[in-house]
């Protein structure tokens, strides 16, 4: 249901002059639920206030105690981390009183947001274009968006080169096991960097009349642990990178899981634990029923020899809370899926295979390193080189899972070595130079965005997702391949705030304010005092850009001359977009809708196929000669035609395609063709 009384919208609702006092009101969607529960409170001996267990659902407890009390009856707090019929007994067996400390860190956070949106929206509304917002989160992922995208378009390639050998021991036999070594440096322990194809071309001769053999075999034995549990930050980011859900999606299909879904005899059952924490711990009981679970199923070995506990530090963490886990581990997903959606079994399976794998026994490897003398005539100086293989000695948890990569992560590339000593004589195969330019930071996506936002502490689990939609619906930024791009809105935007506001977008400032939240909720810090110390020094600030920011127009000049009175067409943002219109307004009141061609051509009447937006704000993609054409597709189309049937390709999962006219599927290569 959420929250039954909330700040009023249509005002601010918060007495600035009386201490911050927030107006609460009964919104009219709750009215009737709230009428309700008073007529059910007043029959009642006890209240049990049973909402989520953090301090967003304290805070609803507060609100719903106060809206319906009645003759003094006792109100009671119950907390549970997942509705199961022991959990919720365990709770009401353990009433407590509502927690005042959390309440009011809720509240504070409230009474800011709401000061900041409304007072720096509407200056934004008179200065930019109205419908915009500002925040005291969302303005700060704005801004670390927009820092990104500034690296990026001053960053400057710069040219490098690499060399590879291919190599075989020298042997009797005819067998040739080849492997690869990479030119690191001289043997004297000097880096060699190659700048230039010369540069490549100069080594390359010189290697080419060296002879090579192994100065050094070393191997390591090398143990690597399971990831922790999922936290909601950690769940969304590895949501986003194995099923390439948003964090939006993530969140609603979690809360499904939590609240419960019938499963066939058992009836409707929650399958998680609360999805909305910060915190890796888990219950005892859960470990053990799963360590009992890794034993049945997999066998001792793959259980260490005691249970694994996880303390991770996040900033702010609530350590009552548990880490996001199945309620029952027996209950496998394989078994589940007759019972639940696609996306309802993807996320539980990798909420499954994540708490039962950080339960289960490290991986091992042998990683070896060879290092390589190629000895040149007539020279002191050595090159070296080195190749490194690693062999899976146990792998543990990977039978089960492993943890996703963001992209910007990529790994070495490790050959397979046969088996070589100190001494052994080397015959030279070829040689692989390879041009390579240094890459620009990448762009932030759902997951790194969100992995950076926690990382400073900035935000807290609930808000995650809607501060991601939040900039995505003001059309601050756009996603380009799945990341975050800023638009020239947004980067006004965010330099005016950056301008005028220094501290709403300052990245150690707002972490700051966290920090301060958590004192109110755990060490009873008093939350007008937090309020005070922003607000005048905000208010100041406010008062400031009222008299000096000034006003932005926002206009794209483009090619095209308007057909009523010949002066160019510009590109306007309006309430509902982009739209086309007459530079010379307002003499010249031509407008005509914005289309972001993409250079396919519509399969139905070979229109041009164009990027549409529906009232809901989704993109989509259709005709260019609608209505006459209604061809339209979800899915963005590919220039590239099938290469079976020659129709139109479309993109359906992060580099695939699927044809709309044929049943072909194909992946893209590096290579840019389809397989």
């Amino acid at each position: 249901m959420g929250h039954v009384r909330d700040l009023p919208r249509s005002q601010l609702g918060v007495n600035i002059e009386k201490g911050f006092a927030p107006k609460y009101v009964v919104p009219r969607a709750k009215s009737k639920i709230v009428n309700e529960l008073k007529q059910a409170a007043k029959t009642a001996s006890t209240v049990y206030l049973a909402t989520d267990p953090d301090r967003e659902g304290e805070a609803i407890s507060w609100h719903l105690a106060e809206v319906t009390k009645w003759n003094r009856i006792p109100y009671r707090r119950v907390i549970f981390h997942e509705i199961t019929k022991e959990a919720i007994k365990r709770a009401f067996d353990h009433p407590r009183s509502i927690d005042m400390q959390l309440v009011n860190a809720q509240q504070a956070r409230r009474v800011l947001d709401r000061l900041v949106g409304y007072k720096l929206s509407p200056l934004l509304w008179q200065k930019v274009r109205r419908g915009l917002s500002a925040g005291r989160v969302q303005s700060v992922a704005l801004r670390i968006i927009v820092d990104r995208e500034r690296e990026i378009e001053k960053f400057i390639p710069v040219e490098y080169w690499t060399i590879e050998a291919e190599l075989a021991k020298k042997t009797p036999s005819a067998e040739v096991t080849a492997f690869r070594a990479m030119l690191i440096g001289l043997t004297d322990g000097t880096k060699i960097d190659i700048h230039t194809e010369e540069e490549a071309t100069e080594l390359g001769d010189e290697l080419k009349q060296a002879s090579y053999k192994v100065i050094k075999v070393s191997t390591k034995k090398v143990t690597r642990q399971p990831a922790p549990p999922f936290i909601t930050s950690t769940l969304q980011q590895e949501a986003w990178r194995k099923l390439h859900f948003t964090a939006k999606l993530t969140m609603r299909v979690a809360q499904e899981l939590y609240e419960g879904l019938p499963i066939g005899d058992e009836g409707s059952v929650g399958l998680i634990t609360y999805m909305r924490t910060d915190s890796t711990r888990v219950a005892r009981s859960a470990i053990a029923e799963t360590r009992e679970f890794i034993i049945d199923k997999y066998g001792s070995q793959f259980a260490p020899s005691h249970a694994r506990s996880f303390t991770r530090t996040v900033k702010g963490a609530q350590e009552a809370h548990e880490a996001i886990r199945p309620t029952k581990i027996w209950r496998e997903p394989s078994l589940l899926k007759p019972h639940l959606t696609d996306a309802q079994f993807k996320l539980y399976q990798l909420i499954w295979k994540r708490m039962v794998a950080s339960q289960m026994s490290a991986a091992t490897f042998d990683n070896t390193a060879v290092d390589i003398q190629a000895r040149r005539p007539y020279s002191k100086a050595n090159y070296l080189l080195r190749a490194s293989s690693s062999v899976t000695r146990f792998p543990g948890f990977m039978v089960l899972y492993t943890e996703g990569k963001d992209e910007a992560e990529e790994g070495k590339r490790i050959s397979t070595l046969p088996q070589l000593e100190k001494g052994n004589k080397l015959e030279l195969l070829g040689l692989f130079p390879e041009q390579h330019f240094t890459k620009p930071p990448p762009r932030f996506t759902e997951a790194t965005l969100i992995k950076m936002l926690e990382q400073w502490g900035i935000g807290r689990p609930s808000t995650y997702a809607p501060i991601l939609s939040t900039i995505q619906e003001r059309e601050y930024v756009t996603k380009a391949g799945g990341s975050f791009q800023p638009t020239e809105l947004g980067i006004v935007v965010n330099d005016l705030l950056n301008k005028y506001f220094a501290d709403i977008v300052n990245i150690e400032f707002t972490a700051h304010m966290e920090e301060e939240l958590d004192k109110v909720a755990n060490e009873n810090k008093n939350w007008v005092g937090v309020v005070q110390d922003f607000y005048t020094p905000f208010d100041k600030s406010l008062q400031n850009a009222s008299l000096l920011m000034e006003k932005v127009k926002l206009e794209e000049l483009t090619e095209e001359i308007c057909p009523e009175c010949g002066k160019p067409i510009v590109v306007k943002f309006g309430r509902f977009g982009k739209f086309l219109a007459c530079s010379g307004y307002p003499e010249c009141k031509y407008t005509k809708s914005f289309q972001v061609k993409l250079g396919v051509k519509c399969p139905q009447c070979g229109g041009e196929l164009v990027e549409k937006r529906s009232k809901k704000k989704r993109t989509f993609y259709g005709c260019s000669n609608y209505p006459d054409c209604q061809f339209a597709t979800n899915l963005r189309p590919l220039p590239q035609p099938c290469p079976k049937c020659g129709g139109l390709l479309t993109t359906y999962q992060r580099n695939w395609a699927k044809c709309t006219k044929c049943e072909y599927k194909g992946k893209l290569t590096r290579n840019s063709e389809w397989k």
